[in-house]
């Protein structure tokens, strides 16, 4: 890697799922894997194409259960373009002798260069080289061009360009065993000479998706049309001159019916493929494009962690772009990129949206009303569970209904076992949370006041609803329910699943309380009478939630704050045993279930859960709400509950080194750079053994944006200002970046030894506040201001 570009040295089978997921190409709309164009899907390869909120439902029979499961559709794979050359068989690095060969990864321009030296059967050679993108200027198009060159002979050679209909959901071992016929009634002709297509729809969401492929080459060249069941295709036969270059373009549209403002997704694919430009004019559209996608992302970090933060940036946007605020879609786990957890959608936008809403607000205003739109369905699936309020599904899809599978595969022991993390209720408060953020961010006060308000307030009233009221503590308490943690699932020997008063999930749904109070008291008197009036709200239910927001019950044991009910009492793990016999322990659960064991049975965490708060709300603030609950948490004892955690998890999830991190950058300084480096390195060298080829982890990409967005500033946008608290690391502690707010765009922050400036860019806003320390400092459109860090 450089500042600039990512680059691939060689062809090696076993890095070749990691790189397709991280070169994939995208723009929101759809995204395709950096897969070879001239390889279909086998052991090694895995050209995935996916369109963002595109689902389909199939059922599996699984350990003699029959189970539906949702998943993002694999759809017809656009990229088949191959190479022989005479009568010889196709060219493909697994086939024939490869001289050399080079990816490049472009983030700044959305563009992925291949580079292979083929040598064929009678040893003549042949240089390719192909250029891709997915079009960030027009959402529909992505663009192939191939030059091939012929070494030291002259001859005939055949390309073939295809659309392949064929695919299946097959990219992640563990789901191979379930059904994965995703595509139905495919159909494939031919349009004008140079263009075939291919239509299909999807079998349970009954999605019509429509493909079309220009292919051009610039060179005297003779066509025919090679349609097999399955696959629209075109044989080019030409001459290669020796020395010379040949380029063939191929262009292609992507249409389905979710599509607005189109009549049928295979018209439109052909319509739009025929109007296409050529590829200088597409690829300078496209570039323009990203241009103005990196100046609203402006991010200066000159170290080691610049290109890394550079590419993790490059995959948020190319998964959540400004095509996103058309999109009825939520933050897919793993992005565009791979079909691991199916293309769900989680928390993750926890992790998301906060560096969202201070660079495209638009696109997290869209990423919210994906759950607004389902509201409908939480509340509906909390009135089934004899419950009040909206209790939103740990995993959702296309409409809101919980998507968790009732098994899961445990892959060494090969046993399928019962899934409670549907028990993760807290998933509610990081709608809540987001919502805030959002509203903080932005300054949009309209959307807090319909939509957002409306989720707040039929999450607190489920939080409200689910707390029970415990004489002998004279506390609320939530029971039955599972963590961040997602290893503790029950208790030792229990005969139901969930745990009662995980930490996090009270204290958090005591602040969703409490700030949905707030915003119904600071809303126009109005507008929160037609709301209260329309939901059925009234004083006594009111009263309730204060009385609730202030008495949830928070467990300690010896001195630290307890992550349940009941964790101290659990027996503590060899942790330095298992690492001796197994080396790498992040998925300890999976370990102790195929010893026969369980975790439940131990202080053992798989990734943060009590500390999460610590990322989630200042020191400050976080110290407010235990005050609230009744409970003073000094630094000291902060300091004491991040030890006991950090000595007891195996992070076995990517978001737990960020966490920690981002944490300890406050708690223990000395030791957050460890975590920081894992965080930013967790994709790029797939420490969690193979995951990352099944798509990248989407909210630890965008978590270590907001790092040093603003976890190292310690920037929030409460209470209409602009607050900081810098806790620079000595690996990050010079860098600058520029965010959106309250409608200014380009405000300009940089962090240095000892300093941190601000400047507000020439505007027709109003000044803002920014406050470090006890310094408030106004600042109008066009003033910048240089503060001094407080000794510490």
């Amino acid at each position: 890697m450089d500042d600039l570009t990512w680059d691939y040295e060689g062809y090696d089978p076993a890095e070749e799922r990691l790189r397709e997921s991280l070169c994939t190409l995208g723009n929101g709309y759809f995204a395709t894997r950096g897969a070879a164009p001239e390889c279909a899907a086998d052991s090694v390869h895995y050209p995935g194409t996916y369109a963002a909120g595109l689902y389909d439902r199939l059922t599996s029979d699984v350990a003699g259960r029959q189970v539906d499961n949702e998943d993002m559709v694999n759809l017809p794979n656009w990229l088949p373009l191959r190479v022989r050359t005479g009568t010889g068989t196709w060219l493909t690095p697994d086939t024939h002798r490869l001289l050399d060969h080079r990816l490049r990864l472009d983030p700044g321009a959305g563009t992925l260069e291949r580079t292979a030296r083929y040598e064929d059967e009678e040893g003549r050679r042949l240089a390719v080289r192909q250029l891709r993108l997915v079009h960030m200027a027009d959402p529909h198009l992505a663009v192939l061009r191939t030059e091939v060159t012929a070494e030291g002979w002259s001859g005939q050679v055949e390309i073939e360009s295809a659309l392949d209909g064929t695919v299946t959901n097959s990219g992640v071992e563990r789901y191979r065993s379930l059904a994965s016929q995703h595509l139905a009634e495919v159909r494939t002709g031919s349009g004008a000479p140079d263009t075939v297509w291919l239509s299909c729809r999807t079998v349970g969401s009954d999605i019509r998706v429509g493909l079309a492929a220009r292919t051009v080459a610039d060179a005297p060249v003779e066509t025919a049309d090679t349609h097999s069941p399955g696959h629209a295709a075109q044989l080019l036969r030409l001459w290669l001159t020796d020395g010379l270059t040949v380029t063939v373009d191929k262009t292609i549209a992507l249409h389905t019916s979710h599509d607005q403002a189109i009549k049928d997704p295979l018209e439109a694919a052909v319509d739009r493929v025929a109007r296409a430009g050529d590829f200088g004019t597409l690829l300078a559209s496209h570039r323009t494009a990203w241009a103005r996608l990196w100046r609203n992302a402006q991010l200066d970090v000159p170290n080691s962690a610049g290109p890394i933060l550079r590419l993790h940036l490059f995959h948020v946007l190319q998964t959540l772009s400004p095509h996103t605020a058309e999109l009825d879609v939520g933050v897919p786990a793993r992005g565009l990129h791979g079909e691991a957890y199916r293309g769900h959608v989680f928390w993750d936008e926890l992790f998301v949206l906060p560096y969202l809403n201070l660079h495209f607000p638009e696109a997290s205003r869209a990423l919210l009303t994906y759950r607004h739109r389902r509201l409908e369905r939480a509340c509906r699936s909390a009135r089934d569970a004899g419950l009040t309020g909206a209790m939103y599904p740990w995993q959702s899809g296309s409409d809101g209904r919980e998507e968790t599978q009732e098994l899961h595969l445990n892959p060494r022991s090969g046993r399928w076992l019962p899934d409670h993390s549907r028990l993760q209720h807290h998933v509610g408060s990081a709608v809540a949370y987001n919502v805030l953020q959002y509203c903080e961010a932005s300054g949009d006060t309209e959307f807090l006041h319909t939509k957002g308000v409306e989720m707040l307030t039929q999450i607190a009233r489920f939080w409200a609803g689910l707390a029970g009221y415990d004489d002998t503590l004279g506390r609320y308490r939530i029971r039955g329910v599972v963590g961040p943690d997602e290893y503790h699932d029950a208790y030792p020997g229990a005969d139901a699943p969930g745990l009662d008063d995980n930490t996090y999930t009270n204290v958090t749904a005591a602040w969703v309380l409490a700030r949905t109070l707030d915003v119904l008291r600071e809303m126009p008197e109005l507008p929160r009478g037609e709301l209260l009036e329309r939901i059925r709200l009234d004083k006594s239910e009111l009263d309730l939630w204060q009385d609730v927001s202030r008495r949830l019950h928070v467990p300690f044991h010896r001195g630290v704050i307890s992550q349940f009910e009941g964790y101290g009492d659990l027996a503590e793990l060899d942790w330095d045993g298992y690492r001796d016999r197994y080396g790498d322990i992040r998925r300890l659960d999976r370990i102790l279930e195929a010893e026969g064991d369980s975790v439940n049975r131990y202080q053992a965490s798989k990734q943060a859960d009590t500390l999460m708060l610590g990322y989630l709300f200042s020191p400050a603030e976080l110290a407010g709400l235990f005050r609230r609950l009744g409970h003073e948490v000094d630094d000291v004892l902060w300091r004491r509950t991040v030890d006991h955690y950090l000595h007891r998890t195996s992070h076995g999830s990517t978001l737990s080194s960020l966490v920690h991190g981002w944490v300890l950058a406050r708690a223990r300084r000395a030791e957050a750079w460890r975590y920081v480096h894992e965080a930013l390195h967790g994709d790029v060298a797939d420490l969690q053994g193979g995951t990352t080829g099944e798509g990248i982890h989407l909210g630890a990409m965008a978590g270590t944006l907001d790092l040093v967005q603003r976890g190292l500033t310690g920037l929030e946008t409460r209470g209409g200002a602009l607050r900081l608290d810098p806790a620079p690391l000595p690996e990050l502690s010079e860098y600058g970046f520029a965010i959106r707010y309250h409608g200014h765009q380009g405000v300009q922050l940089r962090l240095s030894a000892g300093w941190v400036s601000v400047t507000v860019p020439m505007s027709d806003a109003g000044p803002i506040d920014i406050v470090l320390a006890d310094r408030t400092v106004t600042l109008t459109p066009g003033e910048s201001c240089t503060l001094t860090l407080p000794a510490g």
